[in-house]
């Protein structure tokens, strides 16, 4: 019986260095807020495409000073739009939101992963393979989008910085003088 015990113990010490080297790979992307940073941790299992662009965009600093250009109370704070919404080259209000990045649009790649609050999710026209760099953050759950977007992270932390975004105005939720994603990187939890 202590021969079970001793192996046991050592199970349960290889299993923590694994789930120690596990969590030092997850891919987190760092937002910097006004009000202070906001963590989101992607799921490249879920969304290997769009996460990669995402880290591929925020790599080269594109997301860096881009304006949250739709935010909604009780749904959602889109940003992300690199080609209009930066908000210190070429920041056009009447645009933003309506462009991508030089890279191509993705491939749609909807999963089970529901949206609840922090969850975000890559932002597209009516076609569902047009998502290219834009995305969200949700305020609330939002189970009418399951299945219908592309799911790429959840807020780890830093959602009460996300609380703090300015709103827009009507159903669209356009914002006048809009906050904006300070600095973006992309590190390792």
């Amino acid at each position: 019986m202590k021969l079970f015990y001793l192996a046991f113990a050592g199970v349960l010490y290889l299993a923590s260095f694994a789930g120690d080297a596990f969590a030092q790979s997850s891919d987190t992307l760092t937002i910097q807020l006004k009000d202070g940073p906001v963590v989101v941790q992607l799921m490249p299992d879920v969304a290997p495409k769009h996460v990669a662009q995402i880290e591929a965009l925020a790599k080269k600093g594109a997301y860096d000073n881009v304006a949250f250009h739709r935010v909604i109370e009780g749904f959602m704070a889109q940003t992300g739009d690199v080609k209009f919404g930066n908000m210190e080259k070429g920041f056009d209000a009447s645009l933003a939101g309506t462009g991508g990045s030089d890279l191509p649009d993705l491939p749609a790649e909807f999963s089970k992963t529901p949206f609840v609050r922090g969850t975000v999710g890559m932002a597209r026209s009516q076609d569902p393979n047009s998502a290219n760099s834009q995305f969200f953050i949700m305020f609330a759950d939002g189970s009418f989008l399951n299945g219908q977007y592309t799911v790429v992270g959840k807020v780890v932390s830093g959602m009460e910085n996300v609380d703090k975004i300015k709103r827009g105005e009507g159903q669209n939720g356009e914002v006048s003088n809009p906050d904006r994603m300070i600095k973006v990187t992309v590190g390792k939890k």
